[in-house]
């Protein structure tokens, strides 16, 4: 094992706010000149990342490693979970689809997988100085113990010091701390250097007498009270504000934009650089009559397409849908929403359930779902009529399907370097005759000030208002890159930083 110091932020359950909480630490660790790396053994996520060697993890280590100031790997994440179903995952290891599983079958697994977890820990202790773990779900999980592989079997892999982290916003924070460190085995609490306890709203100092309920019960220092940051745009892992996107008001000023949330929706995260547009609103759209007033419908990534397109059919949406472009509004697709657009996608290896199913009818495409499973980061120009011609972008795909253009011309054009099976001369994508129905496989391609303030610009047009400068989106980008450091200082100023960097420098 290498010599990198470590420690570990468990959580008293789910969604308490581990992944922010270790991406701050790692900012204020690369601040500080140490060499730091984060870690999370097995993560469940449909917010995914490709590395720059075609590997798949997380999209939340991808965010951690930005903290550090690195480059994401697949060592950073072992083991990626992709929910197909209720009870069966598709398993990605070390970047790459290994099997499709159900829990049982994967916990049989585990000596294999934990062998790699080892490994890939391994040569990130030996790169860095220090290692910052994320755990999974609830720290005491006692029914799951035997079939642990990301929180305590990682802690003593690393030797780690343990941080706790619990929720109080959702209630109940007496019983998940002091119930948590109660559950825990004598050797596990001893590891533990402290709590802390997030996502707090309201006066703090009304907090003072439980902080002293909580060290007196436990004996251990709360090392924080942090308060609930608002309006914080950084990736978020699996979770959505959906009462809150779902209640955004669509403007006649401004580009009224709807995405689908389909069940099995991934990289929700592609519009994260949209929203945070001033003259975008972006909504959430659940059922079809929240598409009302859209100037823009777009059908984002799904985990399993086939479903997500026959949840799209008897929710309603295709009469919506089609009402939607023949007023003239724009209409979208992103990877699986892309796939779902054209004429057919069928699925001969069964990778998702088997047999064909009819498309929505929009392109004149057509997908074949099969492997390998395609990762890769891709560089572009665009090639939308009345958007900027050749605006650069940037952006990944991850799919299974193969999708073959007809009549239909493409929308983007592949370097030559990125040019992938299937697409003749680099081109990508498909667009509609008149550029508004347009589908691409391409994720993050709003990330790119240019390309998106053309393409809204273009919307704006049509609506008969007046462009935005480029500037403006350009300092969508700063102001986005700067969140990182804004909760780094958030986190700084209501932490003792110093109980954690005691750990991560040796001290």
């Amino acid at each position: 094992m290498g010599q990198a110091r470590a420690v570990a932020i468990l959580g008293t359950g789910s969604d308490v706010g581990k992944s922010l909480v270790v991406a701050g630490i790692c900012r204020l660790l690369s601040r500080k000149g140490v060499r730091a790396a984060p870690f999370k053994a097995q993560n469940m996520a449909l917010n995914s990342f490709v590395t720059l060697d075609g590997g798949e993890i997380g999209r939340a280590q991808a965010l951690q490693a930005q903290a550090c100031g690195i480059e994401p790997t697949v060592d950073m994440n072992p083991i990626l979970l992709k929910p197909e179903s209720d009870s069966r995952s598709q398993v990605v290891v070390r970047g790459k689809v290994y099997e499709t599983l159900d829990a049982l079958a994967y916990f049989e697994r585990k000596e294999t997988l934990f062998n790699i977890v080892r490994e890939c820990y391994a040569r990130l202790a030996s790169e860095y100085e220090c290692v910052v773990i994320e755990g999974a779900g609830s720290a005491a999980e006692i029914n799951l113990r035997d079939r642990d592989m990301v929180n305590w079997p990682v802690v003593e892999l690393a030797n780690a010091s343990v941080v706790l982290v619990a929720d109080i916003d959702r209630g109940g924070v007496f019983a998940q701390i002091i119930g948590t460190l109660d559950l825990l085995a004598p050797h596990e609490r001893q590891r533990v250097r402290g709590v802390i306890v997030n996502k707090f709203r309201g006066d703090r100092r009304l907090f003072e007498d439980g902080v002293r309920i909580l060290e007196m019960r436990t004996g251990l220092p709360v090392l924080g009270v942090v308060p609930y940051l608002r309006d914080l745009r950084l990736d978020q892992e699996d979770s959505l504000d959906l009462a809150r996107s779902r209640s955004v008001q669509f403007k006649p000023d401004f580009t009224n934009v709807a995405v689908v949330l389909l069940p099995r929706m991934s990289n929700f995260t592609d519009f994260n650089a949209l929203a945070a547009e001033k003259d975008v609103a972006l909504r959430f759209a659940a059922s079809p009559e929240d598409l009302r007033g859209a100037d823009v419908v777009i059908l984002p990534g799904s985990k399993n397409t086939l479903e997500d397109l026959d949840y799209l059919v008897t929710s309603g949406f295709p009469v919506t849908l089609e009402s939607h472009v023949q007023r003239g509004g724009e209409l979208v697709g992103i990877c699986g929403g892309y796939q779902m657009l054209g004429q057919a996608i069928a699925d001969p290896k069964g990778l998702e359930r088997g047999g064909t199913s009819t498309g929505l009818g929009f392109l004149d495409v057509t997908t074949k779902l099969d492997a390998p499973k395609i990762c890769r980061q891709v560089r572009a120009i665009s090639l939308l009529h009345g958007v900027q011609q050749h605006a650069p972008v940037r952006g990944y795909e991850i799919h299974m399907g193969r999708t073959s253009r007809g009549t239909t011309n493409p929308c983007f054009q592949i370097e030559a370097s990125e040019i992938w099976e299937g697409t003749a001369r680099g081109d990508e994508g498909a667009a509609s005759a008149n550029g508004r129905i347009w589908g691409t496989s391409i994720h993050g391609l709003f990330d790119q000030p240019g390309f998106r303030r053309g393409w809204l610009n273009r919307v704006r047009g049509r609506k008969g208002l007046s462009p935005i400068s480029p500037r403006e989106s350009e300092l969508v980008v700063t102001q986005l890159r700067a969140e990182l450091d804004r909760w780094a200082d958030h986190l700084e100023q209501y932490v003792n930083m110093d109980a954690i960097y005691s750990v991560c420098e040796g001290r």
